[in-house]
């Protein structure tokens, strides 16, 4: 069964170097201290984040990961000043495309863009799609606080929809705001983990999805296509309630309801769970949670939405694929969520 991953994440040391005092790089600074994941010989941490050659590819071969769709980490470069982020993203996106030109049958690409300057971005978005074969591009949440519905950032959007490719939108940190609110009060590493990977990542994507709709970004470009990850964030639980909550004027004057708008609009990709730190399986067998978290974003979305994503290097691969063979659904829907479904979106 062919298996082409969606979350599939690399670095390139010039953008690690301009984020090294955000809020991100902080973070990954409280985890580092607590050893949470591996730094290999060229300095990458997690292990393989620089590498987009020979050990990113043995490393999918023993996790049985036939592709990968390359994309920048988080922080990338979303969140830096364009007088330097739109030479950063060219040089990120060409280090990709060369490794596609490398390895064509195991590598694509998502685009990292400038977010601050839209027009730059969109044309960058263009140069990739159109003169290297990128499938989209990936964006790291909100911009310092601006979310995607801001009408500032919608020549993106324009852009995306007439290529035809969908737009990932990865998790960033809550606003500051948010952060001290909610997540601090605890143990560094403990505030860390709640702000981020743990719950606000995940919560912030979730309401940053809905301000999507609700800010009319699909009434303007109704076939543009979202790729949200970590089993749909909170959409798979929180759905029924943003259905019934927006309806007529509640909505702001929406053309279609909210469920339609996730049904027509947005993909879910899939996650086992386990960090590249935990052994396959050691926190859960039978990854009964994951699978629950997989239900409820099948209801909202169907089965014909759903991709298959890994996560590394930060998450566990050989997890990822495990979880998904260990499934207790047919093997057509294994095989719409390892490639079907991708290659119907991607044109493959």
């Amino acid at each position: 069964m062919k298996v082409i991953g969606f979350e599939e994440h690399y670095k390139i040391p010039a953008i690690h170097e301009a984020n090294k005092n955000s809020p991100g790089e902080l973070i990954y600074d409280v985890w580092k201290k607590a050893g949470r994941f591996e730094t290999d010989a060229q300095g990458g941490w997690p292990a393989g984040i620089y590498d987009l050659g020979e050990g990113r590819i043995a490393a999918m071969d023993e996790a049985g990961i036939d592709v990968q769709i390359l994309s920048h980490t988080y922080p990338g470069p979303e969140i830096l000043e364009p007088s330097i982020a739109v030479d950063l993203t060219r040089q990120a996106n060409d280090a990709v495309s060369a490794a596609i030109s490398k390895h064509p049958e195991r590598f694509l690409g998502f685009a990292t863009l400038p977010m601050r300057d839209p027009a730059a971005a969109a044309s960058e978005l263009e140069r990739v799609v159109r003169d290297h074969r990128f499938v989209g591009a990936l964006i790291n949440g909100h911009v310092n606080g601006r979310f995607l519905d801001d009408k500032f950032f919608w020549p993106v959007f324009e852009c995306a929809e007439a290529l035809n490719v969908p737009i990932y939108l990865h998790p960033t940190l809550p606003p500051q705001p948010v952060i001290d609110a909610y997540y601090s009060g605890f143990d560094p590493y403990v505030s860390t983990n709640m702000s981020a990977a743990g719950l606000g990542w995940h919560l912030d994507t979730g309401i940053h999805c809905i301000r999507l709709i609700l800010g009319g970004v699909f009434d303007r470009f109704p076939n543009l296509q979202i790729i949200v990850g970590h089993h749909f964030e909170a959409l798979g639980w929180m759905a029924w309630r943003t259905d019934y909550s927006f309806i007529g004027e509640a909505s702001g004057g929406l053309k279609r309801t909210v469920k339609e708008y996730l049904r027509e609009n947005f993909y879910g990709g899939i996650l086992a769970g386990d960090f590249r730190n935990q052994e396959s399986g050691d926190v859960d067998s039978s990854w009964s949670l994951s699978y629950n978290a997989f239900r409820a974003m099948v209801g909202v979305l169907g089965i014909d939405r759903i991709l298959f994503t890994t996560d590394w290097p930060y998450a566990n691969m050989k997890a990822a694929r495990q979880f998904l063979d260990h499934m207790p659904i047919n093997l057509g829907d294994k095989e719409k969520i390892a490639h079907l479904n991708a290659e119907r979106l991607l044109r493959l």
